[in-house]
């Protein structure tokens, strides 16, 4: 009896070891089944929202629809942004990054696979494909960051846990850091544009304290380095896209457009905009024709301009017909360097490097006279030229100091005054950064001629300009 009890207890135990191992093994094999399926498609799950519009823009999704962008606009992978003229928008993702899309451009969010609870395992891939965006990296880039990449259409570009700007076109890729660290290579069979994170081969890494800009053009095997713009402050934009998600409150214009309150809170950029792309055209305030003062009344020609030494040249359009100043890229880098740029990255004062870029020396103090200069109000209601009515700018080669102001007016803003202070370096470079206000200028190599761009926030929008100085 008690034999065939342990007989009979023995089978079970055989039978239940049988079981339980087979069950085991087929729950590893599910496991391992789990794990070999590809990854569910992209865009079937919300990464972000939109968190301001300013002028036109719209979202295509994988099926090919487009919709208006729209604050509050939910986004999927795979989902394409694009501003016009004078379109401009947030994004804010599910991992707290903030994406700045710029007028003019069209950015792929590619994937944006976050998990909250294994961050490091992340998987974020943006494709600008034309014109200028800013991000803010969140949780994901900061946590895998071998596994966060923006390509342009010839560079591959990775992190370190940064702030940065990218302008692309389809022969041109820029790149600045505001903070942390970029890693910027060209495409090549070790580094592929279907990849994750930074690549190796012919790489450059450029952190915000080399105040450089990185370039990298057509076939050019590695990205060489500019001089940067002024500094801005890094936690701008994140101020104002946290500001912008607390105020939802609105107005309308006087074609019942619902008009953010908080485009007044964009100073990442001054929109680059035309008279046809402001919509003037539907009734909206606001002129560009350029108005008296210093500014001249028609555009200065290609021939005068390249008299000066120092030339203004403008990456785009700029603002179309009421630019006064400024050559086109192709046609003012003869014989000139870049020196510094607008922060937008739009506008470059380039000179005359021949012997070298220090300054000449024994300068003393230096007077400058206002020779030309070209400003605009930008607002939610369109874009006015504004009166440069005069100004000044003193310089101490002996001290390394500078000393600045300009006087502005229109009949919507009142007038304007602009001034600025700060230190010059021996190359001839000077800049100030203030809350409200920002500029960065250069002087000749002799001193003869100098030049900077400004912009200032006021209430309902911002001033920016430029100005060519010559010595008195």
């Amino acid at each position: 009896m008690t034999l065939n009890i342990l007989v009979r207890f023995t089978h079970n135990m055989s039978r239940f070891k049988h079981s339980f191992f087979v069950a085991m093994a087929c729950t590893i094999m599910m496991m391992g089944a789990k794990a070999a399926e590809p990854a569910p498609p992209a865009g079937h799950s919300v990464v972000g929202e939109i968190s301001l519009v300013l002028g036109k823009a719209f979202i295509v999704n994988a099926d090919n629809e487009r919709v208006a962008a729209r604050r509050g606009l939910q986004l999927q992978a795979s989902d394409q942004v694009f501003t016009e003229a004078n379109g401009h928008v947030h994004i804010h993702f599910a991992d707290d990054a903030l994406v700045s899309v710029r007028p003019g451009s069209r950015l792929e969010i590619v994937r944006y696979d976050y998990d909250p609870v294994r961050p490091e395992q992340s998987s974020v891939k943006f494709n600008l494909e034309e014109g200028v965006t800013r991000a803010i990296s969140g949780d994901a880039a900061k946590s895998a960051r071998d596994r966060f990449r923006l390509n342009t259409p010839i560079a591959a570009i990775g992190v370190r846990g940064t702030d940065f700007i990218v302008s692309a076109t389809d022969r041109t890729t820029r790149a600045l850091v505001r903070e942390g660290a970029i890693v910027m290579a060209p495409y090549s069979s070790e580094c592929a544009m279907d990849a994750f994170g930074p690549c190796d081969l012919n790489a450059v890494e450029l952190t915000d304290a080399s105040l450089q800009i990185f370039e990298l053009e057509g076939e050019s095997p590695t990205p060489r380095l500019m001089p940067a713009p002024h500094e801005r402050d890094p936690n701008s934009m994140r101020g104002e896209v946290q500001l912008a998600l607390a105020d939802s409150e609105s107005n309308e214009n006087e074609d019942g457009k619902t008009i953010s309150n908080d485009v007044y809170l964009e100073s990442v950029t001054t929109t680059r905009v035309t008279a046809e792309a402001a919509g003037l055209d539907q009734g909206q305030a606001g002129t560009v024709d350029p108005l008296p003062g210093i500014t001249p009344e028609n555009p200065v020609t290609a021939s005068i301009l390249n008299e000066r030494q120092l030339v203004w040249g403008r990456w785009s359009n700029g603002y179309g017909d009421a630019e006064r100043i400024t050559l086109s890229y192709n046609s003012e880098q003869f014989d000139r360097k870049i020196t510094v740029a607008s922060d937008d990255l739009e506008y470059r004062l380039y000179r005359p490097e021949l012997n070298g870029t220090r300054v000449a020396q024994d300068l003393g103090v230096i007077s400058f006279g206002l020779t030309s200069a070209q400003a605009f109000y930008d607002s939610a209601n369109g874009v006015v030229a504004m009166q440069v009515d005069g100004g000044n700018l003193d310089i101490d080669f002996v001290a390394s100091t500078f000393d600045t102001g300009l006087d502005l007016s229109h009949d919507i803003t009142g007038a304007v005054n602009f001034n600025a202070s700060g230190n010059i370096s021996d190359g001839g470079y000077f800049n100030s950064r203030l809350a409200e206000q920002t500029m960065a200028g250069a002087v000749s190599i002799d001193g003869q001629e100098a030049g900077y761009f400004f912009e200032k926030q006021l209430q309902d929008g911002s001033v920016s300009g430029l100005t060519l100085w010559d010595s008195q």
